[in-house]
């Protein structure tokens, strides 16, 4: 009576026996890809480094869109008027106003150089902070940007447009650019001359030395927009710089900064180890300030300004400015010299005054 269920339960583990080893091996073959060969085990490893790799583009991905990315200022701005008083003067126009009415008349050097110019023009802006830094490569901002504070004005066009959202903003070339701009109209006015007249240069020549000055090509700089259009001359002996030339330097680690040159530092044996400047993109007010850099060679770490980098250019007397051939001068094309759109809010009009009863 037991002979019967024994030999079913027997061949019923033979069955089950026979169907787990079929459907392993079905699996086995399914998962292989038809590949008789045994796995490789630096395959192994390569699939997993893959699920690794994977695992944290995924995480990246998921903490990508957890944190918004930060919104270009560009995209993000407010349009704004520039402050300005109820006259329409700036901060600095209001500093440099008897300046510019000549009630304040600025003492020539010996040379007639723009310097003292400069010198003046710089001590308008304040050092509280309030004229911040702001550079944007990515998105380029050409169109409506060219890092000056204020709309800069020539020949009845802007020529460099400040930031359209009010802030004053800057950063060093377009900083320097401006002092420039302004301090040759201020040397013109106080003169009794054209304010739009540097040296005959049209509109296009001083959007063209801009681009010269912001080194949008090679071998340029601030020196070669000055001496190309016969304003200046090149500084090379360290001993004959002076407060007031204009100043571009390179560094290391790699950077590079535009400035105006105040003073050497020196060392006990009177040997330069740097300079004193005034420029944008300070650490102390993160804007226009007085700053200073130390050459890499005289820094125990080796890092700093690269001396032999030093581009130094002076713009002479009107007298000593030299007729330039317009031909020879590099042409640049970086971008086009757009005119800024402003919104404009008009003041609120004065409430009328209410009559009196009785009266």
């Amino acid at each position: 009576m037991n002979t019967i269920p024994n030999q079913f339960s027997s061949r019923s583990r033979q069955l089950s026996l026979f169907i787990a080893t079929t459907v392993l091996a079905a699996l086995t073959f399914g998962l292989s890809g038809c590949q008789t060969a045994k796995p490789d085990a630096n395959k192994q490893a390569q699939a997993t480094g893959a699920i690794s790799s994977a695992t944290k583009q995924l995480a990246a991905t998921n903490a990508s869109i957890a944190k918004p990315a930060t919104v270009p200022k560009r995209f993000a701005y407010t349009p704004r008027p520039y402050p300005v008083d109820e006259r329409g003067f700036s901060p600095v126009d209001k500093a440099l106003a008897k300046a510019y009415a000549r009630e304040e008349m600025v003492t020539d050097d010996e040379e007639g150089s723009l310097n003292p110019y400069v010198l003046k023009v710089i001590s308008g802006y304040p050092l509280d902070g309030t004229y911040p830094y702001h550079c944007s490569w990515k998105p380029w901002e050409y169109d409506i940007y060219n890092g000056v504070t204020q709309d800069l004005w020539y020949k009845g066009m802007v020529v460099a447009k400040a930031y359209p959202d009010g802030s004053r903003c800057s950063y060093c070339c377009g900083y320097t650019f401006e002092v420039f701009v302004r301090a040759m109209k201020l040397r013109n006015i106080q003169k009794g001359l054209d304010q739009d007249d540097f040296n005959g240069m049209t509109f296009s020549d001083l959007f063209n030395a801009l681009q010269l000055w912001y080194i949008e090509g090679k071998g340029d700089s601030e020196q070669r927009a000055i001496t190309s259009y016969g304003l200046g001359c090149a500084v090379t002996d360290f001993e004959k710089v002076r407060p007031g030339d204009f100043l571009s330097y390179s560094t290391t680690p790699p950077g590079g900064h535009s400035v105006v040159f105040i003073d050497w530092t020196r060392d006990s044996t009177n040997k330069i180890i740097g300079f004193k400047y005034f420029s944008s993109n300070l650490s102390g007010t993160h804007g226009v300030g007085y700053g200073s850099g130390k050459f890499s060679d005289s820094n125990p770490n080796g890092k700093g300004i690269l001396r032999n980098s030093l581009h130094i250019a002076r713009v002479k007397a009107i007298k000593d400015y030299v007729k330039f051939d317009r031909a020879a001068v590099p042409q640049r094309n970086a971008y086009a010299p757009t005119q800024p759109e402003r919104i404009v809010y008009l003041p609120a009009p004065a409430e009328t005054a209410k009559p009196v009863a009785g009266k």
